[in-house]
């Protein structure tokens, strides 16, 4: 006799959805964290940016009429702030009920905050919005860096003030000083150019590459000896000896910086190059 197969053992396979169920229970979501900046623990000093007062107290607690709030984008909602000297933290919901509550305080403009002072460092460094207006946080670092970068600003124009001949110095100096570089000698004009470029190094820096520095010289030069002249309404030049008309000054531009780009287009070229002989 032909021996009997055993049975097939049935396999119950669980259903794909309860798989997945039982799955998603074991990832358990992360709960909502507020977001705070890094911070690192020194000594801060803080100073007023538009006033210097010998006091001045800063708002150091939400009132209905002066709310006083931070709004945390991880929790997604207005935080309220407040300076207590007993507490570790600057936020009310995160204090007890014991708050000994503290004056800020500038002196002379300025309020210095130890390390060991760790939540009025946190309110007035991170999360006070008066932070920018009325007060700022002094960096050394920061202070460098524009320290150097004025220093080295300052040294590129001396630089380019040395290189300069006397025709440029004239015209840029004529464009702070005015008509008075005319009486001045070559070695008075240096010297200023050098003034200038020290105490002044971007706007110097700036006329050296404005190519209309050096027309608006010529223009005036030109109206002082009389080759153009300028109607006292100050709206029209014209030849000095034919008084025929040059140009129109277009309405509330300086006549001489009008002139001067007037002088760079095609008609202009050509009454830039007669004015340029006749100053020779």
């Amino acid at each position: 006799m032909a021996a009997k197969k055993a049975p097939a053992t049935k396999v119950e396979v669980a259903p794909q959805q309860d798989v997945v169920a039982k799955a998603a229970l074991l990832v358990q979501q992360p709960e909502q964290q507020s977001v705070k900046p890094s911070w690192e623990i020194k000594d801060r000093q803080y100073y007023l940016t538009a006033m210097s007062p010998l006091t001045y107290v800063l708002n150091s607690k939400s009132t209905p009429r002066k709310p006083l709030l931070w709004f945390d984008e991880g929790a997604g909602y207005n935080r309220e702030l407040r300076y207590a000297s007993n507490q570790r933290s600057c936020f009310i919901d995160e204090q007890d009920g014991n708050a000994i509550l503290e004056h800020i305080v500038f002196k002379e403009g300025v309020l210095y905050v130890p390390k060991t002072n760790q939540p009025l460092q946190k309110l007035l460094s991170l999360y006070h919005p008066k932070k920018g207006y009325v007060y700022a946080e002094r960096d050394d670092i920061a202070e460098a860096k524009e320290d150097l970068v004025d220093i080295e600003t300052e040294m590129q124009a001396l630089n380019t003030a040395m290189s300069i001949d006397i025709d440029q110095a004239e015209a840029i100096l004529r464009v702070e000083l005015g008509s008075s570089v005319d009486k001045m000698s070559s070695s008075e004009l240096k010297r200023d150019l050098y003034l200038f470029a020290r105490e002044n190094p971007v706007l110097f820096l700036e006329l050296v590459n404005d190519d209309n520095v050096q027309l608006r010289n010529l223009a005036i030069k030109a109206s002082e000896m009389g080759i153009i002249r300028l109607s006292q309404d100050q709206r029209t030049f014209t030849w000095g000896s034919t008084d025929r008309k040059l140009m129109t000054v277009p309405f509330d531009e300086n006549p001489y910086s009008a002139f001067a780009a007037y002088l760079k287009t095609d008609e202009g070229v050509e009454i830039f190059k007669s004015i340029e002989k006749k100053l020779k």
